[in-house]
C-alpha cells in the first residue's frame, strides 16, 4: 500500500502548477470593454473575480454572468471593492466594442478583457484556465473553456473557485470571505 500511496503522489502536478498565480505575479495585458489597456498590476490592493468566456457563448457565459450580476446586488454596497472581469477567449470575433455591448446587458460593474491570442492564452495560463476552439459545420465554430469563477483577496492570492451553478447560499459567502 505504501508503494500505491508513493506512486500516485508523485505522479500528481505540484500545487503550484494547478493553482492559479497569484495577480501580482501574472505577466498580460489586455484590452478593456471601453478600449482602455489592463494590467494585472491595476488590480493591487482589489479584491478580484474573474469569468473566462465569450460573447457568442450560447449558455454557460449568459449564466454565469447573470448570476454573479445577482451577486453583486446581494453583496450590496461592499460589491464596488470588486474587481469583477469577463476575460474572452475568443479574441478572434470578441472586439472591444462586441463586448461592450455585451457586457452592458449585465451588472455594469463586470468588464470585459480581450486581446491578441497570445495575451489572452497568457492569462489563461495564469490563472489556470483551459479553453480551445471547436469548429463546426459550416466554418462556423464555438469555444470550450473553464467554467468556474476564479476569486482573489486583495493582497493577490487566489481565495477560491465558485463552481458552474453552484448554489448562489454557498458563492456569496465565499465572496464575503474574499472581500475580508
Amino acid at each position: 500500500m505504501l508503494g500505491v500511496g508513493a506512486y500516485r503522489t508523485r505522479n500528481r502536478p505540484a500545487r503550484s502548477e494547478v493553482l492559479p498565480v497569484p495577480i501580482g505575479q501574472m505577466t498580460w495585458t489586455l484590452t478593456d470593454h471601453q478600449g482602455r489597456l489592463v494590467r494585472p498590476s491595476d488590480w493591487a490592493g482589489r479584491p478580484v473575480m474573474v469569468f473566462f468566456g465569450f460573447t457568442w457563448c450560447p449558455d454557460v457565459c449568459p449564466t454565469t454572468l447573470s448570476d454573479i450580476s445577482l451577486w453583486l446586488e446581494e453583496l450590496g454596497a461592499d460589491a464596488d471593492r470588486l474587481i469583477v472581469a469577463l476575460i474572452s477567449v475568443d479574441p478572434e470575433r470578441d472586439t472591444p466594442d462586441a463586448l461592450a455591448g455585451y457586457v452592458s446587458n449585465f451588472d455594469p460593474r463586470i468588464i470585459g478583457l480581450t486581446g491578441p491570442a497570445d495575451e489572452v492564452a497568457q492569462a489563461a495560463a495564469d490563472f489556470r484556465a483551459t479553453y480551445r476552439r471547436v469548429d463546426k459545420e459550416g466554418g462556423d465554430y464555438t469555444m470550450d473553456h473553464t467554467a468556474g469563477v476564479f476569486l482573489f483577496h486583495p493582497d493577490g492570492r487566489f481565495a477560491s473557485i465558485i463552481d458552474f451553478h453552484e448554489d448562489r447560499r454557498f458563492a456569496v459567502p465565499k465572496l464575503r470571505r474574499t472581500l475580508s
